[in-house]
């Protein structure tokens, strides 16, 4: 059975989240959006593809900032309305230069940072 985009669950605006997981440690390394058209440029050229909601265009991650995502596998969940993506993370995920975007926690009440730039 092939796979179809338009079988998944979009919101309103036509889009997915996409979490970002490192897939051979499984950290979580980002969150950001998809369409069904970046969903398939992900799986035909085999790098990740995003929806840049405040630019309104793909965003093909790594293509200014040299930070590629590779694909390893897309996964969606069980409502089909949220995918996963085991991805080969070259370099700084975030656009912060961090490995991940999930840089601050919140301990004892303040925000404090928890990695520092690469």
């Amino acid at each position: 059975m092939s796979f179809d985009p338009s079988t998944l669950r979009y919101n309103e605006a036509g889009l997915i989240p996409a979490i970002a997981q490192e897939a051979e440690t499984g950290e979580v390394l980002m969150m950001a959006w998809m369409n069904a058209a970046s969903i398939e440029r992900t799986l035909e050229e085999g790098r990740v593809v995003y929806w840049s909601r405040s630019r309104g265009e793909f965003w093909r991650k790594g293509d200014t900032s040299g930070h590629v995502q590779e694909l390893v596998e897309l996964r969606f969940d069980c409502d089909a309305d949220c995918l996963l993506l085991q991805v080969r993370q070259v370099g700084a995920a975030c656009h912060t230069g961090r490995r991940n975007c999930f840089y601050r926690a919140v301990r004892d009440g303040d925000v404090v940072e928890i990695a520092a730039p690469l």
